[in-house]
């Protein structure tokens, strides 16, 4: 088994192009599965039925984890046995007639426009590290990008003059998205003032660095993100991902398209965008509800 899940993800990685976190996802998802079935004596998967998946799955519950991520471990082992079948290792999918577990359409969590203002103004020096982090705060409001995408700007995907920058999102998928002025301003500081002195060696591609020098990571920016939301006494839990909603949400709020926020955000499918639609509607029941003399 441990064979064929191994196949399976070098087929991930070289076939589908997946990113890292999501290869390191399915591979937790799987690694659990198959450890799982090992203690049910199962030595084959040949020998898995659609019921030992579902027992998988209810031990997955009684285990406490949560319906989403649930219904993701379900889309890998989907994958998993489609592509045993495919490839001619398997005579069955045993996946293929299990329902995913329904799951809780959770609001994504945005800032107001004060809590914004707050926490872009957060960096008030003018050191490297502050005007890094303007810069990056900045941007990551004015485009929506994911924190991947931001991470991984590169200083050649910056277009300053015109106004936008080339964003790498998800299976490498390109898209152009516009900045406003106050992001271009914050960036050409950092770039004229900060960066040279970060790049110790001169030669890394990357735009946002770490005082080594080197590109910032994810891991790095969370930091970040989670520093100078206490500082702008910001004490509600916040993420990169938070700014990207609010992002999305402040758009539509004044009356942006669908369609594209949609494309500024490399979302594929627009059923994915319209969680924020909801967003806005509830907004204006409580709206309606503080200020109407019948609410």
């Amino acid at each position: 088994m441990d064979q064929k899940l191994d196949i399976f993800l070098n087929y991930l990685v070289v076939e589908k192009g997946l990113s890292a976190n999501t290869l390191d996802a399915y591979g937790r998802d799987l690694s659990r599965y198959v450890g799982f079935l090992r203690g049910k004596s199962i030595d084959s998967l040949e020998q898995v039925s659609a019921a030992l998946v579902r027992d998988f799955l209810d031990f997955l519950k009684r285990s406490g984890l949560a319906a989403p991520s649930r219904a993701r471990t379900l889309v890998s082992l989907r994958s998993f046995h489609r592509f045993l079948l495919a490839e001619g290792y398997a005579t069955d999918n045993p996946v293929s007639r299990i329902r995913a577990p329904r799951t809780l359409s959770r609001l994504p969590r945005s800032l107001s426009l004060e809590e914004v203002e707050r926490l872009l103004a957060a960096p008030v020096g003018d050191d490297c590290l502050d005007l890094r982090d303007r810069a990056m705060l900045d941007l990551l409001y004015a485009t929506g990008l994911r924190v991947s995408e931001l991470v991984g700007l590169r200083v050649s995907d910056l277009q300053l003059d015109a106004g936008y920058l080339i964003a790498f999102g998800k299976r490498s998928k390109q898209r152009i998205v516009p900045m406003g002025e106050t992001a271009r301003d914050q960036l050409h500081a950092y770039l004229t003032h900060a960066r040279p002195l970060l790049n110790k060696t001169g030669s890394s591609p990357m735009l946002f660095l770490n005082r080594s020098g080197n590109g910032l990571t994810r891991q790095g920016f969370w930091k970040i993100i989670k520093r100078r939301a206490l500082q702008a006494g910001i004490r509600v839990n916040i993420t990169p991902h938070t700014l990207r909603h609010s992002f999305a949400t402040h758009l539509l709020d004044n009356g942006a398209d669908l369609r594209a926020v949609q494309t500024m955000l490399g979302h594929a499918d627009i059923s994915t965008t319209q969680i924020y639609t909801h967003v806005t509607r509830e907004r204006l029941k409580k709206l309606h509800a503080q200020i109407h003399p019948r609410g």
